[in-house]
């Protein structure tokens, strides 16, 4: 294993049987570095989650509907100006740009842990949007 010259100037950590420079930070691994992104709405999604893979299975037959609780969003996250998004998904990816929604990052998350929404999802682009009257909608992309 390499040797270092410890000093205050050059500080060494051994992590993992690695040597990493505190002052090379892009050689450090970012899953120990990195900023975690807090998943607010997660649980609230998981929730939800079963009735959201039978709405997706029932999209064959054309758009669903699912009326969400304001309240449950509100009581996550009371600082958030808006919880409406569109989200278009396939093999567990979002198609749009979905990084300034939270609500839709975590939505694909919790959907990205279940089984059978990944399966529905290799082959089908979905359509998830959120509107201002708490209103998910989902959908078959044309």
């Amino acid at each position: 294993m390499p040797t270092a010259n410890l000093n205050v100037k050059n500080i060494v950590h051994l992590w993992h049987g690695k040597l990493f420079d505190t002052k090379q930070p892009h050689d450090m691994d970012s899953r120990f570095y990195g900023t975690p992104t807090l998943q607010v709405y997660a649980s609230l999604w998981n929730k939800y989650r079963p009735a959201i893979i039978q709405l997706m299975m029932a999209s064959e037959g054309g758009p669903q509907s699912y009326k969400l609780s304001a309240h449950e969003f509100r009581a996550l996250n009371p600082k958030e100006k808006t919880y409406s998004f569109q989200l278009q998904a396939f093999q567990g990816k979002a198609v749009n740009s979905v990084k300034g929604s939270a609500v839709a990052q975590d939505l694909l998350s919790v959907l990205n842990s279940s089984k059978k929404a990944m399966e529905l999802m290799e082959t089908i682009t979905f359509d998830f949007s959120l509107n201002k009257s708490f209103m998910l909608e989902i959908s078959r992309a044309q």
